[in-house]
């Protein structure tokens, strides 16, 4: 059974960085594509950031570009997301989800493994 559980949300003031983990009970996590979405209040949810099975490729949003990275260990079986210079618009409770997949995942749909969230709020 695949299980994922984010970790690193807090309350942040904007400008500030957070470090967002993903951990996998997963057997063989290296064949899973890993995604970060978030949903903040009153909309739905979106895609932040995918990265491909080995760690080469990485994908982000237009809003997060620059400021976002993601990285994996998958010796450690964890996804991180590294999230600098914060905004007020980047409240949200981020999921990561996983996909036994050889390309990276941008739309939620094709997720089927999804963790239960980890709040991030930042403060102006």
């Amino acid at each position: 059974q695949v299980q994922l559980a984010e970790s690193g949300g807090g309350l942040v003031q904007a400008g500030g960085s957070l470090r967002l983990s993903c951990a996998a009970s997963i057997r063989a996590f290296g064949i899973y594509a890993i995604g970060w979405f978030r949903r903040a209040p009153g909309k739905e949810r979106e895609f932040v950031a995918a990265i491909t099975r080995s760690g080469g490729n990485t994908y982000f949003a237009d809003s997060v570009k620059g400021r976002f990275t993601i990285s994996r260990d998958n010796v450690k079986n964890t996804v991180y997301l590294q999230m600098n210079s914060l905004k007020p618009e980047d409240t949200a409770v981020y999921y990561c989800a996983a996909e036994m997949s050889y390309r990276a995942i941008l739309k939620e749909d094709e997720y089927d493994y999804w963790g239960q969230g980890t709040q991030v709020t930042v403060s102006s």
